[in-house]
Protein backbone atom coordinates (compact mmCIF):
# COMPACT_ATOMS: atom_id res chain seq x y z
CA UNK A 1 0.00 0.00 0.00
CA UNK A 2 2.83 2.34 0.83
CA UNK A 3 4.73 1.45 -2.76
CA UNK A 4 1.18 2.82 -4.40
CA UNK A 5 0.45 5.59 -2.10
CA UNK A 6 3.98 7.34 -2.87
CA UNK A 7 3.04 6.76 -7.20
CA UNK A 8 0.62 9.46 -6.46
CA UNK A 9 2.86 11.76 -4.54
CA UNK A 10 2.55 14.96 -7.10
CA UNK A 11 6.56 14.83 -7.41
CA UNK A 12 6.63 11.33 -7.96
CA UNK A 13 4.01 11.42 -10.25
CA UNK A 14 5.59 14.03 -12.52
CA UNK A 15 8.85 12.64 -12.56
CA UNK A 16 8.25 9.39 -13.74
CA UNK A 17 5.61 11.20 -16.45
CA UNK A 18 8.27 12.98 -17.59
CA UNK A 19 10.18 9.94 -17.74
CA UNK A 20 7.44 7.45 -19.40
CA UNK A 21 7.05 10.70 -22.03
CA UNK A 22 10.74 10.62 -22.67
CA UNK A 23 10.75 6.89 -23.36
CA UNK A 24 7.64 7.61 -25.71
CA UNK A 25 9.48 10.26 -27.81
CA UNK A 26 12.62 7.65 -28.21
CA UNK A 27 10.30 5.05 -29.72
CA UNK A 28 8.44 7.21 -31.85
CA UNK A 29 12.12 8.85 -33.02
CA UNK A 30 13.16 5.58 -33.71
CA UNK A 31 10.31 4.09 -35.26
CA UNK A 32 10.65 7.31 -37.50
CA UNK A 33 14.03 6.77 -38.49
CA UNK A 34 13.56 2.83 -38.63
CA UNK A 35 10.33 3.44 -41.55
CA UNK A 36 12.20 6.71 -43.08
CA UNK A 37 14.78 3.85 -43.97
CA UNK A 38 12.37 1.05 -45.21
CA UNK A 39 11.42 3.82 -47.84
CA UNK A 40 11.65 2.14 -51.12
CA UNK A 41 13.70 3.40 -53.89
CA UNK A 42 12.63 4.23 -57.62
CA UNK A 43 15.56 4.36 -59.66
CA UNK A 44 15.44 5.89 -63.53
CA UNK A 45 17.47 5.44 -65.82
CA UNK A 46 18.05 8.80 -67.85
CA UNK A 47 19.84 8.24 -71.39
CA UNK A 48 22.35 11.18 -72.17
CA UNK A 49 24.13 9.00 -75.01
CA UNK A 50 21.84 10.69 -77.71
CA UNK A 51 23.00 14.18 -76.95
CA UNK A 52 21.41 16.98 -74.50
CA UNK A 53 18.41 15.66 -71.81
CA UNK A 54 14.99 17.14 -72.39
CA UNK A 55 15.28 19.49 -69.66
CA UNK A 56 11.37 19.62 -69.20
CA UNK A 57 11.34 15.41 -68.80
CA UNK A 58 12.90 14.75 -65.65
CA UNK A 59 10.49 15.22 -62.29
CA UNK A 60 13.01 14.72 -59.36
CA UNK A 61 10.26 14.44 -56.67
CA UNK A 62 9.16 10.79 -58.43
CA UNK A 63 12.81 9.61 -58.12
CA UNK A 64 14.76 8.09 -55.41
CA UNK A 65 17.89 7.98 -57.90
CA UNK A 66 18.54 9.05 -61.23
CA UNK A 67 21.50 6.59 -63.01
CA UNK A 68 23.12 8.69 -66.23
CA UNK A 69 23.21 6.21 -69.40
CA UNK A 70 26.00 5.84 -70.37
CA UNK A 71 29.85 6.26 -69.51
CA UNK A 72 31.92 4.11 -71.71
CA UNK A 73 35.36 2.06 -71.29
CA UNK A 74 38.36 2.99 -73.24
CA UNK A 75 41.83 2.40 -72.56
CA UNK A 76 40.87 1.44 -69.51
CA UNK A 77 39.70 4.05 -68.16
CA UNK A 78 35.93 5.14 -67.51
CA UNK A 79 35.68 7.65 -70.43
CA UNK A 80 32.80 10.42 -71.62
CA UNK A 81 33.07 9.80 -75.24
CA UNK A 82 30.32 12.91 -75.58
CA UNK A 83 32.33 15.31 -73.09
CA UNK A 84 30.51 18.49 -74.10
CA UNK A 85 26.44 16.96 -73.53
CA UNK A 86 27.44 14.65 -71.24
CA UNK A 87 29.06 17.92 -68.74
CA UNK A 88 25.79 19.90 -69.30
CA UNK A 89 23.68 16.54 -68.66
CA UNK A 90 25.96 16.10 -65.33
CA UNK A 91 24.90 19.83 -64.17
CA UNK A 92 21.21 19.61 -65.33
CA UNK A 93 20.66 16.34 -63.42
CA UNK A 94 22.84 17.41 -60.30
CA UNK A 95 20.78 20.87 -60.24
CA UNK A 96 17.69 18.73 -59.82
CA UNK A 97 18.57 18.72 -55.80
CA UNK A 98 17.51 21.45 -55.26
CA UNK A 99 14.58 20.83 -55.67
CA UNK A 100 14.39 17.22 -54.27
CA UNK A 101 17.88 17.59 -51.94
CA UNK A 102 17.47 13.25 -51.12
CA UNK A 103 17.95 12.76 -54.90
CA UNK A 104 21.07 10.26 -55.85
CA UNK A 105 22.47 10.56 -59.27
CA UNK A 106 24.90 8.40 -60.77
CA UNK A 107 27.05 7.41 -63.72
CA UNK A 108 26.21 3.94 -65.67
CA UNK A 109 28.88 2.55 -67.24
CA UNK A 110 28.57 0.45 -69.80
CA UNK A 111 25.85 -0.96 -71.27
CA UNK A 112 24.27 -3.33 -74.32
CA UNK A 113 26.58 -1.12 -76.65
CA UNK A 114 29.40 -0.04 -74.25
CA UNK A 115 30.46 -3.00 -72.77
CA UNK A 116 32.62 -4.79 -74.92
CA UNK A 117 35.93 -3.28 -73.08
CA UNK A 118 35.22 -4.62 -69.49
CA UNK A 119 36.65 -7.95 -70.02
CA UNK A 120 40.21 -6.49 -71.28
CA UNK A 121 39.99 -3.54 -67.87
CA UNK A 122 39.08 -5.64 -65.46
CA UNK A 123 42.00 -8.39 -66.12
CA UNK A 124 44.99 -7.01 -64.25
CA UNK A 125 45.29 -4.79 -60.68
CA UNK A 126 46.42 -1.88 -62.82
CA UNK A 127 43.72 -1.75 -64.99
CA UNK A 128 41.34 -1.76 -63.07
CA UNK A 129 42.63 0.63 -60.45
CA UNK A 130 43.46 3.13 -63.44
CA UNK A 131 39.56 2.34 -64.48
CA UNK A 132 38.21 3.15 -60.75
CA UNK A 133 40.39 6.15 -60.27
CA UNK A 134 38.52 7.70 -63.31
CA UNK A 135 35.61 6.93 -62.76
CA UNK A 136 35.66 8.35 -59.04
CA UNK A 137 37.16 11.52 -60.66
CA UNK A 138 34.00 11.64 -62.79
CA UNK A 139 32.19 10.92 -59.49
CA UNK A 140 34.20 14.29 -57.69
CA UNK A 141 34.54 16.83 -60.58
CA UNK A 142 30.87 16.72 -60.96
CA UNK A 143 29.87 15.97 -57.12
CA UNK A 144 27.69 13.08 -58.35
CA UNK A 145 26.45 10.52 -55.91
CA UNK A 146 28.17 7.00 -56.79
CA UNK A 147 28.82 4.92 -59.43
CA UNK A 148 26.36 2.50 -61.35
CA UNK A 149 28.55 -0.93 -63.49
CA UNK A 150 26.47 -1.66 -66.29
CA UNK A 151 28.66 -4.68 -67.90
CA UNK A 152 26.50 -6.84 -70.21
CA UNK A 153 27.75 -9.87 -69.64
CA UNK A 154 30.93 -11.43 -67.63
CA UNK A 155 31.78 -14.01 -69.09
CA UNK A 156 29.37 -13.98 -71.97
CA UNK A 157 28.82 -12.40 -75.56
CA UNK A 158 26.29 -10.00 -74.94
CA UNK A 159 27.03 -7.81 -77.97
CA UNK A 160 29.94 -9.51 -79.62
CA UNK A 161 32.02 -8.23 -76.25
CA UNK A 162 35.40 -9.45 -75.51
CA UNK A 163 34.58 -12.17 -73.04
CA UNK A 164 37.07 -15.11 -70.80
CA UNK A 165 36.23 -17.42 -67.81
CA UNK A 166 38.58 -15.30 -65.74
CA UNK A 167 35.69 -12.66 -65.47
CA UNK A 168 33.93 -14.24 -63.04
CA UNK A 169 36.86 -13.51 -60.80
CA UNK A 170 37.52 -10.19 -62.23
CA UNK A 171 34.27 -9.27 -61.86
CA UNK A 172 34.38 -9.36 -57.76
CA UNK A 173 37.81 -7.66 -57.97
CA UNK A 174 36.14 -4.50 -59.91
CA UNK A 175 33.32 -3.76 -57.54
CA UNK A 176 35.82 -4.38 -54.75
CA UNK A 177 38.62 -1.96 -56.00
CA UNK A 178 35.89 0.75 -56.75
CA UNK A 179 34.07 0.30 -53.45
CA UNK A 180 37.93 0.77 -52.13
CA UNK A 181 38.36 4.71 -54.20
CA UNK A 182 34.73 5.83 -53.55
CA UNK A 183 35.55 4.99 -49.64
CA UNK A 184 39.02 7.41 -50.23
CA UNK A 185 36.87 9.88 -51.80
CA UNK A 186 34.30 9.39 -49.04
CA UNK A 187 37.04 10.59 -46.14
CA UNK A 188 37.57 13.53 -48.19
CA UNK A 189 34.24 14.90 -48.55
CA UNK A 190 32.22 13.03 -45.79
CA UNK A 191 29.55 12.16 -48.06
CA UNK A 192 28.51 8.98 -48.64
CA UNK A 193 28.65 7.34 -51.85
CA UNK A 194 26.67 4.27 -53.53
CA UNK A 195 28.24 1.44 -55.49
CA UNK A 196 25.56 -0.53 -57.76
CA UNK A 197 25.05 -2.81 -60.66
CA UNK A 198 23.10 -3.42 -63.25
CA UNK A 199 22.81 -7.25 -63.81
CA UNK A 200 21.06 -9.66 -66.13
CA UNK A 201 17.98 -11.21 -64.45
CA UNK A 202 19.08 -14.83 -65.43
CA UNK A 203 20.50 -18.01 -64.06
CA UNK A 204 23.51 -17.69 -66.55
CA UNK A 205 24.45 -14.55 -65.08
CA UNK A 206 24.98 -15.81 -61.84
CA UNK A 207 26.31 -18.75 -62.60
CA UNK A 208 29.59 -16.75 -64.35
CA UNK A 209 29.83 -14.62 -61.64
CA UNK A 210 30.19 -14.39 -57.58
CA UNK A 211 27.09 -12.10 -56.69
CA UNK A 212 27.51 -13.73 -52.98
CA UNK A 213 30.81 -11.56 -52.95
CA UNK A 214 29.72 -8.76 -55.12
CA UNK A 215 26.88 -8.29 -53.32
CA UNK A 216 28.73 -7.50 -50.00
CA UNK A 217 30.45 -4.40 -51.14
CA UNK A 218 27.63 -2.62 -53.07
CA UNK A 219 24.36 -0.71 -51.97
CA UNK A 220 21.71 -2.29 -54.52
CA UNK A 221 21.57 -4.74 -57.09
CA UNK A 222 19.62 -3.57 -60.82
CA UNK A 223 17.56 -6.54 -61.54
CA UNK A 224 17.16 -6.75 -65.55
CA UNK A 225 14.21 -8.02 -65.61
CA UNK A 226 12.94 -7.46 -68.99
CA UNK A 227 13.99 -8.09 -72.67
CA UNK A 228 13.50 -11.92 -71.74
CA UNK A 229 13.60 -13.19 -75.60
CA UNK A 230 12.26 -16.47 -76.83
CA UNK A 231 11.85 -18.45 -80.24
CA UNK A 232 7.88 -17.53 -79.63
CA UNK A 233 6.29 -14.40 -79.02
CA UNK A 234 6.56 -13.90 -74.96
CA UNK A 235 6.14 -11.56 -72.50
CA UNK A 236 9.87 -10.06 -71.93
CA UNK A 237 8.92 -8.45 -69.02
CA UNK A 238 6.67 -10.84 -67.44
CA UNK A 239 6.36 -10.86 -63.58
CA UNK A 240 5.82 -15.32 -63.05
CA UNK A 241 5.96 -17.91 -65.36
CA UNK A 242 2.66 -17.95 -67.87
CA UNK A 243 0.63 -20.90 -67.98
CA UNK A 244 0.48 -20.54 -71.51
CA UNK A 245 4.10 -20.45 -72.45
CA UNK A 246 7.62 -23.09 -71.75
CA UNK A 247 9.76 -20.32 -70.95
CA UNK A 248 12.18 -20.43 -68.35
CA UNK A 249 13.02 -16.59 -67.67
CA UNK A 250 10.46 -13.78 -66.03
CA UNK A 251 11.10 -11.29 -62.96
CA UNK A 252 10.43 -13.61 -60.17
CA UNK A 253 12.90 -16.54 -61.71
CA UNK A 254 15.45 -13.79 -61.98
CA UNK A 255 14.77 -12.18 -58.84
CA UNK A 256 15.10 -16.09 -56.87
CA UNK A 257 18.24 -17.07 -59.05
CA UNK A 258 20.01 -14.28 -56.97
CA UNK A 259 19.04 -14.94 -53.36
CA UNK A 260 19.88 -18.36 -54.00
CA UNK A 261 23.48 -16.87 -55.07
CA UNK A 262 23.44 -15.64 -51.30
CA UNK A 263 22.82 -11.68 -52.43
CA UNK A 264 20.68 -10.01 -49.51
CA UNK A 265 16.78 -8.91 -50.53
CA UNK A 266 16.94 -6.19 -49.34
CA UNK A 267 19.53 -4.77 -51.87
CA UNK A 268 17.65 -6.15 -54.88
CA UNK A 269 15.84 -3.90 -57.53
CA UNK A 270 12.94 -4.99 -59.34
CA UNK A 271 13.35 -3.96 -63.11
CA UNK A 272 10.23 -2.43 -64.86
CA UNK A 273 10.09 -1.78 -68.66
CA UNK A 274 8.93 1.43 -70.03
CA UNK A 275 9.20 0.03 -73.80
CA UNK A 276 7.85 -2.10 -75.63
CA UNK A 277 8.79 -5.11 -77.35
CA UNK A 278 7.64 -6.37 -80.65
CA UNK A 279 7.45 -8.98 -83.82
CA UNK A 280 5.59 -9.78 -86.39
CA UNK A 281 4.29 -13.32 -85.92
CA UNK A 282 3.19 -17.12 -87.72
CA UNK A 283 -0.39 -16.20 -86.05
CA UNK A 284 -0.54 -20.14 -84.84
CA UNK A 285 -2.02 -18.97 -81.45
CA UNK A 286 -4.83 -16.07 -82.94
CA UNK A 287 -3.68 -14.10 -80.05
CA UNK A 288 0.07 -13.92 -81.07
CA UNK A 289 1.33 -14.96 -77.95
CA UNK A 290 2.94 -18.43 -77.91
CA UNK A 291 3.36 -18.02 -81.40
CA UNK A 292 6.51 -18.41 -83.38
CA UNK A 293 8.56 -14.89 -83.92
CA UNK A 294 8.97 -14.06 -87.64
CA UNK A 295 10.72 -10.71 -87.38
CA UNK A 296 11.56 -7.47 -85.30
CA UNK A 297 9.00 -4.78 -85.51
CA UNK A 298 9.09 -1.41 -84.03
CA UNK A 299 7.08 -1.58 -80.58
CA UNK A 300 7.55 2.12 -78.88
CA UNK A 301 7.31 3.03 -75.67
CA UNK A 302 4.39 3.28 -73.12
CA UNK A 303 3.46 6.75 -73.65
CA UNK A 304 2.69 6.12 -77.30
CA UNK A 305 1.12 2.72 -76.46
CA UNK A 306 -0.97 4.30 -74.26
CA UNK A 307 -2.07 6.94 -75.91
CA UNK A 308 -1.96 5.71 -79.57
CA UNK A 309 -2.59 1.33 -79.68
CA UNK A 310 -4.44 1.43 -76.65
CA UNK A 311 -7.07 3.67 -78.29
CA UNK A 312 -6.00 1.58 -81.88
CA UNK A 313 -9.38 -0.61 -82.62
CA UNK A 314 -7.14 -2.70 -84.82
CA UNK A 315 -5.13 -4.03 -81.94
CA UNK A 316 -6.38 -6.04 -78.74
CA UNK A 317 -5.52 -5.75 -75.28
CA UNK A 318 -5.19 -8.78 -73.25
CA UNK A 319 -3.88 -9.62 -69.84
CA UNK A 320 -2.42 -12.73 -68.92
CA UNK A 321 -3.07 -12.86 -65.57
CA UNK A 322 -0.69 -16.17 -64.48
CA UNK A 323 2.54 -13.98 -65.47
CA UNK A 324 1.07 -10.84 -64.82
CA UNK A 325 2.14 -9.21 -67.94
CA UNK A 326 -0.34 -7.45 -70.95
CA UNK A 327 0.12 -7.53 -74.22
CA UNK A 328 -1.53 -6.18 -77.61
CA UNK A 329 -2.22 -8.05 -80.71
CA UNK A 330 -2.93 -6.83 -84.23
CA UNK A 331 -4.63 -9.88 -86.12
CA UNK A 332 -4.59 -8.15 -89.69
CA UNK A 333 -0.78 -7.42 -89.42
CA UNK A 334 0.34 -9.95 -87.31
CA UNK A 335 2.34 -7.47 -84.47
CA UNK A 336 2.58 -9.00 -81.08
CA UNK A 337 3.60 -6.14 -78.40
CA UNK A 338 4.64 -7.38 -74.89
CA UNK A 339 4.84 -4.19 -72.31
CA UNK A 340 4.33 -2.88 -68.47
CA UNK A 341 1.57 -1.33 -67.86
CA UNK A 342 -0.28 0.52 -65.04
CA UNK A 343 -1.90 -2.59 -64.04
CA UNK A 344 1.67 -4.82 -64.19
CA UNK A 345 3.37 -2.34 -62.29
CA UNK A 346 0.85 -2.60 -59.54
CA UNK A 347 1.64 -6.03 -59.32
CA UNK A 348 5.39 -5.66 -59.67
CA UNK A 349 5.33 -2.96 -56.33
CA UNK A 350 3.36 -5.78 -54.46
CA UNK A 351 5.81 -8.01 -55.13
CA UNK A 352 8.79 -5.84 -54.30
CA UNK A 353 6.79 -5.57 -50.92
CA UNK A 354 5.59 -9.37 -50.12
CA UNK A 355 9.57 -9.81 -50.98
CA UNK A 356 10.97 -7.10 -48.76
CA UNK A 357 12.79 -6.08 -51.57
CA UNK A 358 14.19 -2.57 -51.94
CA UNK A 359 12.13 -0.92 -54.51
CA UNK A 360 11.82 -0.53 -58.47
CA UNK A 361 14.18 0.63 -61.27
CA UNK A 362 13.22 1.49 -64.51
CA UNK A 363 14.72 1.75 -68.57
CA UNK A 364 14.69 4.31 -69.47
CA UNK A 365 12.80 7.86 -68.65
CA UNK A 366 12.21 9.14 -71.95
CA UNK A 367 9.73 5.84 -73.08
CA UNK A 368 7.31 7.14 -71.04
CA UNK A 369 7.35 10.81 -71.46
CA UNK A 370 4.20 11.31 -69.83
CA UNK A 371 5.20 9.42 -66.72
CA UNK A 372 2.09 7.15 -66.83
CA UNK A 373 4.01 4.04 -64.91
CA UNK A 374 6.42 6.35 -62.87
CA UNK A 375 3.02 8.00 -61.26
CA UNK A 376 1.82 4.11 -60.62
CA UNK A 377 5.17 3.14 -59.42
CA UNK A 378 5.14 6.33 -56.99
CA UNK A 379 1.08 5.52 -56.31
CA UNK A 380 1.27 1.64 -55.00
CA UNK A 381 5.27 1.56 -53.64
CA UNK A 382 5.61 4.46 -51.35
Amino acid sequence: MTKISSLLQPGKYKTRLSTLLCFVLLACSAYAQKNKHKKHVIIGYVSGFRGLIDTAMVHPNKLTHINYAFVNVIGNRAFLTHPRTDTSNFRYLVGLKKKNPDLKVLISIGGWLWSKNFSDMALADTSRKAFAASAVDIVRKFKMDGIDIDWEYPNATGAGNVHRPEDKENYTSLFLELRSQLNSLEKETGKKLLLTAAVGAFRHFVQNTEMGKVGACLDYINLMTYDYGAEIANHHTGLYTSKYLKTENNSDNGTQVFIEAGVPCNKLVLGMAFYSRSTRVSDSTKTGLGSRNLERMRGGGYTFIKDSLLTNKAFKYYRDKSAKAPYLYNPTTRQFLSFDDEWSIKKKCRYVKKNGMAGVMFWEYVDDRKEYLLDAANSHLN
